[in-house]
């Protein structure tokens, strides 16, 4: 998944790419990957697919490959899970702390504590707010850790207790890989697909206003977001946005299966959240979303994700461009 973007064709914005409020915006708009545009390109369709970075690698592969350490080595035994007993349940508690720690952990040390790529292609050139009658703890960050790896990882943790205890009693169906290996692979393919799809859907669900008012603002706080911000929600937008794993109460798919789908929308959003343009780390590790930076910006806007072209097919869509700049660039492209 991830942003798509133009080769830059000029500076919008100021000498150092900023705007007059201070804000750092790519000098060309964000757009879709091409898996929907017509006529079909076969070439650049095959180059998001396969090439670095695209859809496979570096987010989901990376992702795919923590679900299988975690599936072969931390996870408990199925047969352990016919029962809610506190041994196994804190096993998984304890695996997914770690996890969030060190993968939104490690965005927040590089990044804010470190500040190893200072203000290069921050979206916002504040960092994030202290003494802020606005949060918790008057800190944005500690606030955003509470909701996040104290509340959400909760969540999380409940959902994955949950499911478990039903695929060990066979309350739920159970796919085989020696029966259908053909469908066993493509469920890590639709994955990402499916949850960005869920996404969009319960995004736009949580800005209707009485749900907005009561639960999705906490999120919005966050109008400067870092690496913490990414579940930094009300726990009742936590139980709705993970309930995109409910697919495998009812459709057939192996536990493995449910676990990428799980550890990818939990630890997926340290990546869209922390506010930096990528490449980082000297220009090696592809990563932010300026696609969803505009969201917390602009609210109204870019609901999904840059995948599918849900938000430009239902008029969400905003490529990030000052009014008039688009027409600008398209013809400043044709000479």
């Amino acid at each position: 998944m991830g942003i798509q973007p133009l080769e830059p064709a000029t500076n919008l914005a100021g000498d150092d790419g900023r705007n007059a409020k201070g804000e750092w915006r790519p000098p060309y708009p964000v757009k879709f990957a091409p898996l929907f545009s017509w006529p079909l390109h076969a070439g650049a369709l095959s180059k998001w697919l396969f090439y670095f970075p695209g859809f496979l690698w570096p987010l989901n592969l990376l992702l795919l490959g923590i679900s299988a350490v975690s599936w072969y080595y931390t996870q408990p035994d199925i047969a352990r899970c016919v029962h809610f007993q506190p041994g196994w349940i804190a096993q998984v508690y304890v695996r997914n702390l770690v996890m969030m720690w060190l993968f939104y952990g490690g965005y927040h040390l590089y990044l804010y504590t470190l500040k190893r790529e200072g203000l290069n292609r921050k979206y916002d050139a504040n960092w994030p707010a202290k003494n802020s009658r606005l949060f918790l703890f008057r800190d944005q960050v500690w606030d955003n850790i509470f909701w996040t790896s104290g509340v959400a990882l909760l969540v999380w943790t409940g959902y994955e207790v949950l499911t478990l205890w039903m695929y060990a009693n066979h309350y739920i169906p159970w796919l085989e890989w020696a029966r259908h290996p053909v469908y066993f692979v493509l469920w890590f393919f639709a994955i990402p697909l499916w949850r960005e799809f869920h996404f969009y859907w319960v995004h736009r669900l949580i800005h209707w206003k009485p749900l907005y008012k009561h639960v999705h603002y906490l999120h919005h706080k966050n109008i400067n977001p870092n690496p913490w911000s990414g579940m930094a929600m009300h726990p009742v937008e936590t139980i709705i946005y993970l309930s995109v794993v409910m697919i495998h109460w009812v459709v057939p798919s192996h536990p493995f299966h449910f676990l990428f789908d799980l550890q990818h929308a939990a630890l997926g959003p340290a990546s869209g959240h922390h506010g930096f343009e990528g490449p980082i780390a000297q220009g090696k590790w592809p990563t932010g979303s300026y696609f969803h930076y505009l969201h917390h910006r602009y609210f109204e806007c870019n609901y999904g994700e840059a995948t599918l072209p849900l938000d430009r097919w239902f008029g969400t869509f905003r490529d990030g461009l000052p009014e008039g700049a688009g027409a600008k660039l398209a013809e400043e492209q044709k000479d």
